[in-house]
């Protein structure tokens, strides 16, 4: 029984000013795994507070000084990565291959990826006779989700420590176990008192104390498009910058070529990663509708081939993180079959032999219009739909027609035909044949948010600019 019962606030592990607590569950036993103390808008002061002394000294920092800084943590992260891989089994059920793998690893890819990226970033430039500075904006409040919970922490802590902000984060208090051991790898490493502070809590008692704060120069937000509708009106009194990423419906273009079929199974299997639970999922997958029924035919055969619950197994997907999660997908799916789509695979209830935990079916609807609710609310689980085209004129109306915009995918061997349909995507990243790049930014177009991410890219959110005019020599 895990019991993570204080915050880090100010180089130092402390209480809460009122004292309270929260169960958190094991996805896969459906049984109380531990308990984290609750923060209050007290402890969002005494951080906000705390960041809010550190900032000069820290802001004033070298690059060489957040260079070394940033190392330390590497080193310190290395040593934790076993650790790290129990706790997100724990918290989100996660399967030891993905816990151990994508999970932890992409906190190592973002932080090495914000090494380099800090070893040459341009902070300030001449135009003519003006100095153009980049900043630190000052101190951020990071509000993270539970569904990649070390990628989400590891894409805001990282650029904001390099750009020179000192910041606040709340993990999600539905899987923050990782949270609580990324904080004692801060602390380890010997980061400045008060440059990162870390409490736990709910959305309304801690995010939105964090989102309003007028100490709080600047938010950076991932989580549901509702959630971060709220995060922006809490902001708005203060003016503070907000960085959102929100929700998706991603569309998956499987154009009509000799690597039809390779298209379409990939987009099935990418799908069911981590149980389906990512923003940017290809969850609207797009094929002519003259091979719709070859594409049912091999949808049904990897959707059926997905491994549930098995923990030796490398590739199987673990349960959904919480019951509520469980619920909504459930409605969904049943909604769908209610609509008239076609079930291909999967369906609602448990997978059969899984009792308990929260185990969806990896589930393939085909004949999906794009007006079913399948196809317009964003599922977050192992639940794919798939939709017809004609042409490629309907395929990039149907998929620009959504009111998200986070991520889009082509597939198709000629390279060019696919460049010509990612560009005509309105999303902020379109990935052709499934590529991945941890240094490409990432953020959405519409109401899956504003800002980007990762890379050099994620820098700007935490930067201001200051043009200082008559600086630089003219000759």
């Amino acid at each position: 029984m895990r019991e993570y019962l204080q915050f880090f606030i100010d180089g130092k592990w402390v209480d809460p000013v009122v004292p309270a607590t929260l169960d958190v569950d094991n996805p896969r036993t459906e049984q109380v795994s531990g308990r984290i103390a609750l923060g209050s808008a007290a402890d969002v002061d005494l951080a906000v507070q705390a960041a809010q002394r550190a900032f000069p000294s820290w802001s004033a920092t070298t690059r060489e000084d957040r260079l070394a800084v940033l190392g330390a943590i590497l080193a310190e992260y290395q040593k934790r990565m076993g650790d790290l891989a129990d706790a997100v089994g724990e918290e989100m059920g996660a399967p030891p291959g993905l816990a151990g793998g994508p999970q932890v690893n992409l906190g190592i890819g973002h932080l090495a990826a914000a090494i380099e990226a800090l070893k040459n970033f341009e902070f300030e430039a001449d135009r003519g006779s003006t100095r153009v500075i980049k900043e630190p904006i000052g101190v951020c409040g990071l509000i993270t989700p539970w569904n990649w919970p070390l990628n989400q922490i590891a894409a805001k802590v990282y650029p904001a420590l390099a750009a020179g902000c000192t910041m606040v984060l709340k993990p999600s208090e539905v899987a923050p176990y990782s949270g609580q051991i990324f904080s004692e790898i801060i602390d380890a490493a010997g980061v400045p008192a008060g440059v990162y502070n870390m409490i736990f809590g709910d959305g309304p008692g801690v995010g939105s104390a964090i989102s309003s704060h007028p100490g709080v120069d600047m938010v950076s937000f991932t989580g549901s498009t509702r959630a971060g509708i709220e995060v922006a009106r809490n902001a708005a009194p203060t003016v503070k910058r907000v960085s959102q990423e929100l929700g998706g419906k991603s569309p998956n273009i499987v154009l009509d070529d000799e690597a039809f079929a390779k298209g379409v199974a990939a987009g099935v299997t990418t799908m069911m990663v981590n149980s389906g639970q990512s923003c940017n999922a290809p969850s609207r997958m797009l094929v002519p509708n003259s091979r719709m029924d070859e594409a049912i035919a091999i949808a049904k055969e990897i959707g059926a081939s997905v491994k549930v619950g098995d923990l030796s197994d490398a590739k199987a997907i673990g349960p959904v993180a919480s019951k509520v999660q469980y619920d909504k997908i459930q409605r969904l799916i049943q909604q769908g079959i209610d609509a008239g789509a076609d079930l291909v695979v999967g369906g609602t209830g448990r997978p059969d032999g899984l009792d308990t935990g929260y185990y969806v079916k990896p589930t393939v609807f085909a004949n999906v219009s794009n007006d079913m609710v399948i196809a317009r609310e964003e599922i977050f689980g192992p639940v794919l739909c798939i939709l017809g085209y004609e042409d490629l004129d309907e395929a990039v109306e149907i998929a620009n027609d959504t009111e998200y915009g986070l991520a889009g995918y082509v597939w198709s061997a000629d390279i060019e035909k696919a460049r010509a349909v990612a560009r005509r995507i309105r999303a902020g990243s379109v990935a052709i044949n499934h590529a991945f790049d941890i240094n490409a930014p990432f953020g959405g177009y519409k109401t899956s948010g504003n800002g980007r991410e990762w890379g050099d890219f994620g820098f700007h959110e935490y930067l201001e600019v200051k043009a200082a005019l008559g600086y630089a020599p003219t000759s």
